[in-house]
């Protein structure tokens, strides 16, 4: 591309970030990829050279910024001095009627005078490795040459915020060599507007997040409203949380003025969802474009207006941590809870919360103290450098303290609607940046860096990613650090019998002696070793499934039922069906793990034959007070009953089914597993029993329940590579066999994309 001043987005792309920036390249490259962006031009970085050059102040301008970035005061009477600078210079004339120009030509091909906004594009923003967004003023509603004009200047002296200049510092970028290029594009008189991350932000899981608030996007991205907040899991499309935010403020056009203005949300508006799941899905289709055109995930800025979606911006998302980087302290204790809001970056600390109302009290937060605010503001950047920790009343994953706090690698929690009244000065608080929870005083936390220490060496290399989940089996909570060490994406198996087994005395026993509540606690803290080392991946919890035969020999188990064949009797969800006094104590379990913030965890219920004990175990864990609906429910297939008549269990309710391949096996078969006389004819692949999982597989994926296996056949490489070619949505191994399923995983899948790339070809 010519070296030009003005040129339009179209012309420009991926490789003309030194002359439009990473926004406006970004812009260009949507464009030519056909995707919904409004029109508009670019300023180029080259005219704000020329602009600094003729006007002969650059060497003035650049020795205002020579301070120390930490002195507020320095740093504020910086922005003043450069900004006026900037604006009091003139723009060359041609550079100015190219301006012009450019502007009467959209509003030709628009039919009238277009209204546009004016962002900034810097030539250091936006970058793989560097993006701080928001550094620059936006201009909205901007209309007629002249105001554009104005607009124009004050996006360049905007390169000179606070904020701008102290990140610049701390990133290590020369102000001499960040230009920057003025988009003027028009704008979308939104009647929804919006941020959504192709992959979650902190952790990169493999979920879309959307954010929205009625009218303009300004409102979300700078915090002034709460979004909605969204999360839908990529693989399944499914809507896997919706937080539906109190929304007071609206940004909007003034019908009369055609300036943007803060209006009052109506009433009837103010608690009513954004957005339909026609339109989430749909902004996910988007994001998955976009992640894929890109190679990287993306921060994307959408909007809705008359049912149409338009993308605004994308840009990489940077604040992704690597795996060892997010093993780290996290709080066990079930001290009070306070507050609740969303986790915006992740992390575990305790310090002495210090409520900030506006700059002139950023003073009072010290190193390791928690800044607590309404919502912070760039000017408060310096203190957010030396607090633990940012808890505030307003905003989302996108607004200015959770952009920040990623930044900086330091814990927050945003929108909790009422972190500055309910704390005060000085009181000592913990925060627990991932799950978005602030407890009162000082909590004990669990050391586990030592995983990250053990991380084998075989482990080093890149991880292959599937679009297949490979997740990993897990017994006893004292294997959870080999198990993280795989980097699965989930546990597909955690099983509550071997930790039964592992208590001192039988469940019986506890309740004779009244000790029920000492017995729920046992649970909880085994489960919660293995669910906090693997949040916010999912682990899959199975309900007691044990035979009579390994109860009996703890300490109260003599009245376990003698039976001639334990594998077929008193055991899975036919035993907590009748024994309910056991039942309800593994759902206070439950209970208590998701109230302290572990909304990973999903329940599921082994050995089902008929549809009506999936019904009643549903029924009993509502009545004991269990949120169904917001926690993953699903179910073993081990009985080929189970497989024949998967539909009708699908239609009782069901988020996930998973094959017990062990069991499946041997009634498919007749085979006792165990029985050396027969063991030569127990085989997994029989074609008895790939055909009832194939059944399966296609009928749940119809409905859109998530199949998985956790049986010893899904550690074997030529049963992975046949479920995958069935359409399974996830494989559970044994630790040791991980590394080696998810090789078979990419390469079934690689296999799959060539046969079908020369089906179309042919």
């Amino acid at each position: 591309m010519e070296n030009n001043s003005v040129v339009w987005l179209e012309e420009v792309g991926k490789e003309d970030i030194g002359i439009v920036g990473g926004k406006g390249a970004s812009l260009g490259e949507m464009i030519q990829a056909e995707l919904p962006v409004p029109p508009g031009y670019a300023v180029t970085a080259q005219a704000y050279r020329r602009f600094l050059d003729e006007n002969g102040f650059a060497d003035k301008l650049f020795r205002t910024l020579d301070i120390d970035v930490n002195d507020a005061d320095a740093l504020n009477g910086a922005e003043k001095k450069a900004k006026k600078i900037i604006l009091d210079g003139k723009i060359p004339p041609d550079i100015e009627q190219g301006i012009r120009s450019k502007y009467a030509e959209l509003c030709k091909k628009e039919g009238h005078e277009v209204n546009v906004a004016i962002r900034s594009s810097a030539t250091a923003e936006d970058l793989p490795d560097a993006s701080f967004a928001g550094q620059q003023d936006t201009f909205l509603n901007v209309k007629g040459e002249d105001d554009v004009i104005d607009a124009v200047k004050k996006c360049w002296a905007s390169l000179y915020g606070a904020r701008a200049i102290y990140y610049r510092v701390n990133q290590g970028f020369d102000h001499r060599k960040v230009d920057l290029c003025a988009v003027v594009q028009m704008m979308v008189d939104a009647e929804k507007a919006g941020v959504m991350f192709s992959s979650h932000p902190s952790t990169g899981d493999g979920v879309t997040i959307i954010e929205g608030a009625w009218g303009l996007g300004e409102a979300v991205v700078s915090g002034v409203v709460s979004p909605d907040y969204y999360v839908i899991d990529k693989g399944t499309k499914k809507i896997k949380e919706r937080r539906i935010a109190i929304k007071n403020v609206m940004h909007t056009k003034d019908p009369k003025t055609g300036k943007t203005v803060n209006l009052p949300v109506p009433n009837d508006m103010k608690n009513a969802t954004v957005l339909e799941d026609d339109e989430m899905l749909r902004l996910v289709d988007f994001a998955e474009i976009l992640e894929e055109l890109y190679g990287i995930p993306q921060d994307i800025e959408w909007a809705i207006m008359k049912g149409e979606v338009y993308i605004l911006q994308s840009r990489p998302i940077t604040t992704i941590k690597k795996k060892t980087e997010l093993i780290e302290n996290n709080l066990t204790s079930s001290s009070s809870l306070l507050l609740q809001g969303l986790g915006a970056s992740p992390g575990s600390v305790s310090g002495k919360a210090k409520i900030v109302s506006d700059a002139t009290e950023l003073g009072k937060v010290k190193n390791g103290d928690i800044l607590v605010a309404v919502m912070t503001t760039p000017d408060m950047v310096p203190a957010m450098k030396r607090a633990a920790a940012i808890v505030t009343d307003e905003g989302g994953m996108t607004c200015h303290a959770a952009i920040v706090s990623r930044e900086l690698g330091c814990a927050a929690v945003v929108g909790t609607k009422q972190a500055t009244s309910v704390l005060s000065d000085g009181m000592m608080i913990s925060v627990d940046g991932e799950k978005g929870l602030v407890y009162e005083g000082k909590l004990d936390v669990v050391e586990k860096k030592a995983i990250k220490a053990e991380m084998p060496v075989s482990f080093a290399r890149p991880m292959q990613i599937t679009a297949t989940e490979v997740k990993v089996n897990v017994s006893v909570p004292e294997a959870t650090a080999r198990a993280v060490q795989t980097r699965a994406d989930g546990v597909g198996l955690l099983r509550i019998e071997h930790m039964i087994l592992g208590l001192p005395k039988h469940p019986k026993q506890y309740i004779k002696e009244g000790k029920k509540d000492e017995y729920v606690s046992e649970l909880v803290s085994r489960i919660q070793t293995v669910v906090d080392a693997f949040y916010p991946k999912p682990v899959w919890v199975r309900t007691l499934d044990a035979p009579t035969d390994e109860f009996r020999a703890m300490e109260g188990g003599e009245s376990e039922p003698v039976e001639p064949n334990p594998m077929l009797g008193f055991r899975g969800i036919r035993r907590d069906l009748i024994d309910t006094e056991h039942f309800e104590l593994e759902v206070m379990a439950f209970k208590e793990l998701i109230k302290r913030g572990y909304n990973n965890i999903g329940i599921m219920v082994p050995l089902v034959q008929h549809p009506s004990e999936l019904r009643r175990a549903r029924e009993f864990m509502r009545e004991k007070g269990l949120d169904i609906d917001k926690i993953d429910i699903g179910i073993m297939v081990e009985i080929p009953a189970a497989a024949l008549i998967i539909d009708q269990f699908i239609a009782e309710g069901l988020d996930f089914v998973s094959f017990g391949t062990n069991d499946l096996t041997q009634y498919t078969l007749a085979v006792d597993r165990n029985n050396e006389h027969v063991s030569h004819l127990y085989n997994e692949m029989h074609p008895a029993v790939m055909k009832l999982i194939e059944h399966v597989i296609v009928e749940c994926n119809k409905a859109g329940v998530k199949t998985s296996i956790c049986g010893q056949a899904g550690s074997y490489p030529k049963v992975v590579k046949r479920l995958v070619e069935l359409g399974i949505t996830s494989i559970s191994a044994n630790i040791d066999a991980v590394e080696t399923v998810r090789e078979m995983v990419a390469r079934t899948e690689l296999q799959l994309m060539l046969k079908a790339a020369r089906e179309r070809k042919d």
